[in-house]
């Protein structure tokens, strides 16, 4: 991969910026934005089933309700029948939570997360699990598993796998204040994303059943990475000012700061840059497709489908979403103008 640092310029060190101009993604990406039909049942039903027996504060309710996650399903899984909806509404509400309670673990409660949850994903009718976020893993997945083909369930369990290991390897890292450098940073942020089960979810949510032989192709190979890229490292920039509020290291911005010497704003604009090409090689990549015939052609292009609406939903949604800009996400879009929330001591 080449990284956009020739136009860059280390910068000296002047005192610490109050402010960041986010790069203009949206207008970068031309793909269409659809949503759900089923959106507001699936996002009222989804909410109960999680504050069900969750013993949640209300401001953590507060915080899902403004989450927005069954927008983010719904934009992400426009064509959905309302039962594949629900258990990808499901999903994505559950891996939020995961998120917020992995942050404030060590990697050994990591661990013992990830061991309940993947027996509850092979062993569904007889596995037991400890922890309430396990019972709710078995919940939604005995669901999928009525419909999802063989292929996605699948790659559903091993990238679910790969997940843990990373984000197991995220807490080491943050335990110790390590930052790492960018090739190590892109390798494992495309597991901890959590984005590699959603694209196994595409298949479920359109009763695909694509063989190995064609996941397993380059070419889709490389349509799922830019997508990947493309969704995390916007995320990272969009979660930048709340995650440096908390002196979170595990930040694309933070990286390319340390390793290339940049300023804050020169940094930005360099994950933006390669947010741009992700989006442009995903379109590159997409008019490479081969043939395999009318059927399996059909059903690769409406996942690759599927993954366009992840570029451009998740785009969207991360302004509608209060998790990053809390209530001022249109105005940060149409600006572009974020204020640095100040450092917790």
């Amino acid at each position: 991969m080449q990284f956009p640092i020739a136009s860059v310029a280390p910068t000296p060190p002047t005192s610490p910026p109050t402010k960041i101009v986010i790069p203009d993604l949206v207008s970068h990406c031309d793909f269409p934005l659809r949503n759900n039909r089923h959106r507001k049942q699936a996002s009222t039903e989804c909410k109960q089933w999680l504050f069900r027996g969750g013993n949640l504060s209300q401001r953590k309710r507060d915080a899902f309700h403004g989450l927005k996650a069954g927008l983010l399903t719904a934009m992400c899984y426009p064509n959905a029948a309302y039962p594949q909806l629900r258990v990808c509404c499901d999903f994505m509400n559950w891996l939020f939570h995961l998120d917020n309670i992995s942050d404030d673990m060590t990697d050994r409660g990591t661990v013992r997360t990830a061991v309940d949850i993947m027996n509850i994903l092979y062993h569904p009718h007889t596995y037991k699990p400890a922890y309430r976020v396990g019972k709710m893993t078995g919940d939604y997945w005995r669901r999928l598993i009525v419909t999802a083909s063989p292929g996605a369930q699948q790659r559903f369990q091993e990238t679910m796998d790969f997940f843990f290991q990373a984000v197991t390897r995220q807490a080491q890292d943050r335990e110790n204040g390590v930052v790492p450098d960018l090739d190590s940073y892109i390798s494992l942020r495309r597991d901890t994303s959590g984005c590699k089960p959603c694209w196994a979810l595409i298949e479920y949510a359109y009763n695909l059943d694509l063989p190995d032989e064609v996941m397993d192709h380059p070419i889709i190979l490389s349509l799922g990475e830019a997508t990947n890229d493309l969704v995390t490292w916007s995320n990272d920039i969009f979660s930048y000012n709340v995650e440096q509020s908390k002196n979170d290291t595990h930040n694309m911005i933070v990286v390319v700061m340390r390793q290339y010497g940049l300023d804050l704003q020169s940094a930005v604009d360099f994950v933006g840059r390669m947010c741009k090409q992700a989006i442009d090689r995903f379109c590159h990549d997409r008019k490479l497709l081969p043939s395999w015939g009318p059927e399996l052609d059909r059903q690769v292009n409406i996942y690759a489908d599927g993954l366009a609406d992840w570029i451009v939903g998740s785009l969207h949604w991360s302004f509608e979403s209060e998790r990053y800009f809390a209530k001022l996400g249109l105005e940060v879009k149409k600006t572009r103008v974020v204020e640095l929330l100040p450092r917790r001591k």
